[in-house]
């Protein structure tokens, strides 16, 4: 038998491959959306997945304001900030933070969905969401994400 070595290459910071993606929220549904955007922050629809590394790609987030929900979520479903002090408990409803601060809705989704670390921090960085289709990344020259 032929003594081939196949060896495994683990990635690491020097030899990752970082893209410039962009993502468009318009008409898409917010969880089914955050998961794919929070799979590829995090690298894993990547050969060279590695989960110690920060090797997932920058995402430019457009549209945010056009974000769906199903069911009758935007009018049940609650967000909650705690200010740290007795009665600090805010709650504010979904339709009221999609007026608000939409690109919160999505932070907030991506954010969930990944690793509650100093990883999940740094890669909570290469996430860029937008209101509107403009967007300050021309010179990255993003790829569109299928989603």
């Amino acid at each position: 038998m032929d003594t081939l070595s196949y060896k495994t290459v683990a990635a690491n910071s020097k030899t990752v491959d970082k893209r410039w993606v962009i993502a468009d929220a318009e008409g898409k549904t917010l969880g089914r959306f955050c998961s794919e955007v929070a799979q590829s922050l995090r690298g894993k629809n990547k050969p060279s997945f590695t989960p110690h590394v920060d090797c997932g790609d920058n995402v430019i987030v457009i549209n945010a304001e056009k974000i769906t929900m199903t069911g009758n979520k935007m009018e049940t479903k609650e967000y909650e900030t705690f200010s740290g002090y007795p009665g600090g408990r805010r709650v504010t409803l979904a339709k009221e933070l999609l007026a608000k601060k939409p690109k919160d809705l999505i932070e907030r989704g991506v954010r969930g969905m990944l690793p509650k670390n100093r990883l999940g921090r740094k890669i909570f960085t290469n996430l860029h969401v937008y209101v509107g289709t403009e967007h300050p990344h021309a010179a990255q020259k993003p790829e569109k994400l299928d989603i």
